[in-house]
């Protein structure tokens, strides 16, 4: 008797346990967000993701890697050690086909995500210093952001294209480094590649007073826009202070990238996450700046394929794929 109801009750047991529901079969996931210098949208952004992401999904953990900026970003995140990275899309387009600048190595397993916003170079000068033209800065002390940066690589194209770089004096400091030192009048200029209003030059501009070179003449001038996909732009009137005028500038897009091998499930909840109205608006709250950051804008300026994870997102918000763009993997 007393083993029949030992029985009995095992029996009862197992039925019992079958009848409840099965256990969460979801992935833990850990990402590493690769930003930026500090000071820099790309840090902005990175922390603000690193911040929502997992507050939204409790199977995910994140946390925002500094970093010397773009090139050091696609760097990362083609060898897998950042999960996902703010690249200008110059630069991936550069690194995708082995051509960046002393690095014949080819990147191509970095892979497109989203548009997130234009980045404008921003060349500061003091209002005072008589500099009306990037030519004018031959022989002088100019930052151009950090080593291995987006701004950094940017300025060298920039101005070896017109001819200055080998006549002056490259500085590499991050933006908020190169403020300092121009506040202190150990640089003439500095120039940075990042939305605006940049919080370094607006601490530039409360102890000196400052202006912005309009680098467009000379890129239009030199060839510029020929010979790299920059596309013009203006950055509008008292931007950083009350009468600036707008300066013509040129800009890259900053584009979220991902690596091939990153399970798509994991990218296409990133971009159900960040690209959701409260996504969205969680962004624009750590920095005006990602306003730009729309489904509209989608995948804007990209030059490398996507994700098959963010293709499938915005293969459901009805956009269409280009050719060039589509996932080959």
């Amino acid at each position: 008797m007393k083993k029949f109801l030992i029985l009995t009750l095992a029996a009862a047991l197992v039925v019992g346990l079958g009848m409840m529901p099965a256990p969460a079969l979801a992935k833990g996931y850990t990402l590493k967000i690769g930003g930026g210098p500090t000071g820099g949208t790309f840090n902005t952004f990175a922390n603000g993701a690193a911040v929502y992401i997992p507050k939204v999904n409790a199977d995910i953990k994140a946390s925002a890697v500094g970093s010397g900026g773009s090139v050091e970003n696609v760097k990362r995140v083609n060898s897998g050690e950042s999960t996902i990275g703010l690249c200008y899309a110059v630069d991936s387009a550069l690194g995708y086909a082995g051509k960046l600048p002393k690095d014949n190595m080819k990147y191509n397993k970095i892979r497109s995500m989203g548009y997130l916003y234009g980045a404008p170079a921003q060349l500061v000068v003091r209002a005072d210093s008589g500099f009306k033209s990037a030519m004018d800065l031959k022989g002088k002390r100019v930052a151009v952001g950090n080593a291995g940066s987006g701004a950094a690589a940017s300025a060298e194209r920039f101005f070896r294209h017109i001819g200055v770089w080998d006549n002056f004096k490259p500085t590499f400091l991050g933006y908020s480094a190169a403020a300092s030192a121009f506040k202190d009048n150990k640089l003439d200029a500095f120039w940075v590649l990042v939305g605006y209003p940049n919080r370094s030059i607006i601490e530039a501009s409360v102890q000196v007073k400052i202006n912005l070179i309009n680098v467009d003449a000379d890129a239009v001038k030199t060839g510029f826009y020929k010979a790299f996909a920059y596309s013009p732009t203006t950055i509008p009137e008292n931007t950083y202070y009350k009468g600036m005028p707008p300066c013509n500038t040129f800009q890259d897009s900053t584009i979220l990238t991902t690596n091939k091998d990153v399970p798509e499930e994991l990218v296409y909840k990133i971009m159900k996450t960040l690209w959701s109205a409260k996504g969205m608006e969680a962004m624009v709250t750590a920095k005006k700046t990602f306003k730009a950051m729309t489904l509209q804008n989608n995948f804007k300026g990209a030059s490398v394929p996507l994700h098959k994870g963010a293709a499938k997102f915005w293969a459901e918000q009805g956009v269409k794929i280009p050719d060039n763009l589509k996932p080959i993997d």
